[in-house]
């Protein structure tokens, strides 16, 4: 605690054994536990509590009331050979819970410099965040998921324990992914993927009802399903026919994800 004295750890509520690096900025609010380390580089906002034996380094912004549990790794530098010292930012949002053993990266240059966490999200242990990625809000990571560098998880998405994201994948808002289960390609909003090869297999159902979808809603994003599965035409040409026809804004959400800019295939339903 070489930047602070006796009184502001007490204040901040900092255990002696901790290690707060020169230059670190830690809000009065913030609850710091036995034998963490914190760089000079790292910014705690009110109401962050490490419970012990965290490492928080790089330039990271850990955002309001998010807890990180005991042995996590938060800030480390990119697991990218093509990393070369530049500096490069984490950025975590509000209200998020970070368990036990949980690995979080900063960015590349490649990939703009900075890996991004949403609010309220929930990461389960031994979970994996790479550089690059940018993850909503809402979204729950199960246990030894590993997410791959680049990915983009929109909101509410659960992505089930022990799988794997490709790099540069997308996964689309409301999505469910399975337990074991990698997946390479674009996940549509609101889709089911499961399977050790992850494959389209239908709709986050249970999802859409928690969320308290209007059925009339639920019904649309069905037969858009039925569409986009076995319509005439290219996968791409149904869906934008399917951006025509639609008057549903959670069946607009797909097409527009589907036609938006990737740097993957989709998964196509089955």
């Amino acid at each position: 605690m070489s930047d602070m004295n006796r009184a502001e750890a007490e204040t901040v509520k900092i255990h002696p054994s901790a290690v707060i690096e020169m230059g670190a900025e830690i809000h009065p609010d913030c609850k710091i536990g036995p034998f963490c380390h914190i760089g000079p580089d790292v910014v705690l906002n009110a109401g962050v509590e490490l419970k012990s034996h965290v490492v928080v380094s790089g330039q990271t912004t850990v955002g309001q009331d998010t807890t990180i549990f005991p042995f996590s790794v938060i800030g480390e530098i990119p697991q990218d050979l093509k990393f070369n010292g530049e500096k490069t930012r984490l950025v975590i949002g509000e209200r998020n819970r970070i368990r036990e053993h949980v690995t979080m990266n900063t960015g590349t240059d490649g990939g703009g410099g900075v890996t991004k966490i949403g609010d309220d999200g929930l990461f389960m242990a031994g979970c994996h965040v790479a550089h690059d990625a940018q993850i909503g809000d809402r979204v729950i990571v199960v246990n030894s998921a590993a997410l791959a560098g680049h990915c983009i998880i929109e909101d509410d998405v659960i992505i089930g324990g022990l799988s794997g994201i490709h790099q540069f994948v997308r996964i689309g808002r409301g999505a469910i992914v399975g337990a074991v289960t990698m997946v390479t390609n674009d996940v549509i909003p609101y889709g089911l993927v499961q399977g050790p090869r992850g494959a389209l297999d239908g709709l986050n159902l249970v999802g859409l009802k928690r969320k308290g979808v209007e059925r009339a809603d639920i019904t649309a994003l069905r037969a858009a399903f039925q569409m986009l599965a076995q319509g005439d035409g290219t996968f791409l040409e149904r869906t934008k026919k399917l951006g025509e026809e639609t008057t549903s804004v959670y069946v607009q959400d797909i097409v527009d994800f589907v036609l938006g800019h990737s740097d993957r295939s989709f998964l196509t339903p089955s």
